[in-house]
């Protein structure tokens, strides 16, 4: 078995795709059903709700938006920090460092899922 990525399922493709264009610093691939950001060698979807109904009905019933913590390692968490809060998103958490050896830092997406940016530090 091998991971290859996380799906979002939203009501607003476009609003997402935009949102994550920015924090990433890519383009995503697709439309406003469905459209995918290649994070060397794994892929962040985004598809729309109705999309995901139509495959499935009654899939998303009780499925929640703002459910995940998507998760991404840069080499400097301080820089990305300044870069975020200059694109004015709001911190959820403030950028600290911890014992285990992360500085990090985590804000939400327009779903309410939590992106947590972090660097490795010397514990």
């Amino acid at each position: 078995m091998k991971f290859i990525g996380i799906c979002l399922i939203t009501d607003d493709v476009d609003r997402l795709v935009a949102f994550y264009s920015r924090v990433l610093q890519r383009s995503a691939a697709g439309d406003s059903t469905h459209a995918e950001f290649n994070l060397d060698g794994l892929g962040l979807a985004i598809y729309s709700r109705q999309g995901t109904e139509q495959m499935a009905p009654g899939s998303t019933q009780g499925a929640g938006q703002g459910g995940f913590t998507i998760i991404l390692e840069v080499e400097d968490a301080d820089a990305e920090c300044a870069r975020i809060t200059a694109l004015g998103i709001p911190l959820l958490k403030p950028l600290a460092s911890y014992p285990w050896g992360a500085r990090a830092f985590w804000f939400r997406d327009p779903d309410g899922n939590i992106v947590d940016i972090f660097s490795r530090i010397q514990p």
